[in-house]
């Protein structure tokens, strides 16, 4: 008659060889508090997904749907433009690109632009749109409109992202664009939110969207402003 543990306190279980088994076929098996590992799997040896150690995954299984990769990061100081060149590709069904405290000279506009031939040319054909809410520090003005002068018909032209920036050394542009499937033969579409301190001063709230009207696959993407050098953080995302 075999002898029942109720409590075993060690401080390394580890396999014989390759897998360690913790309960048979059927069994419910209860870990208490943490579980620490870097490749989580289901019963079905399936991956569900892989950590670096440090909190960075990859091989997220696709089932968890909006799950975002962190790609690359990019730094600009006094750079006139960050371009994103390598991971644009079919990996991804949508790419979302976080732009964090972007500075440049007073009065200047923030902008982008895609290429289908690696970042050569960046000259893609836009139709776009653009609207904005406004609300100045001093509470005068206020407004909520649609700006032609910001939007494309078939252009070729770096879009706007955001409005002219206010000449203060705390003043910047933040916000976030999301491109949808650029490896795919439909048209590319993408829109994008974005907070700003305006010349006013004011906040200033920029609503972008529309498509780059092309079969042939992006596979880059270049921010900038209009005139002068940027400084500032853009990060690129997956999603899965």
């Amino acid at each position: 008659m075999g002898h029942r543990v109720t409590t075993l306190n060690v401080n390394t279980i580890e396999p014989a060889g390759n897998t360690l088994t913790i309960g048979a076929s059927g069994d419910t098996v209860v870990l208490a508090d943490d579980v620490k590992a870097n490749t989580y799997k289901d019963a079905g040896g399936n991956t569900l997904f892989v950590s670096n150690g440090s909190g960075v995954l990859s091989s997220v299984n696709s089932g968890f749907g909006d799950a975002l990769k962190l790609l690359s990061t990019q730094t600009a100081s006094n750079s006139a433009s960050i371009s994103f060149t390598s991971g644009i590709d079919s990996t991804y069904k949508e790419y979302i690109f976080k732009f964090i405290n972007m500075d440049g000279d007073s009065d200047v506009l923030f902008q982008f632009q895609c290429s289908t031939d690696g970042g050569s040319n960046y000259n893609t054909a836009i139709t776009s749109t653009y609207f904005y809410s406004r609300h100045t520090e001093d509470g005068e003005s206020t407004g909520l409109a649609y700006q032609t002068s910001a939007d494309q018909a078939q252009g070729t032209a770096f879009q706007r992202l955001a409005p002219d920036l206010y000449n203060a050394a705390d003043a910047s542009i933040s916000g976030e664009l999301h491109l949808f499937n650029p490896a795919a033969t439909y048209v590319k579409n993408y829109y994008s939110t974005v907070n700003s301190v305006q010349s006013s001063p004011g906040a200033w709230t920029s609503y972008i969207a529309g498509y780059f009207n092309t079969a042939t696959a992006i596979n880059a993407i270049q921010f900038k402003m209009n005139s002068g050098n940027t400084t500032g953080k853009i990060k690129m995302y997956g999603v899965l």
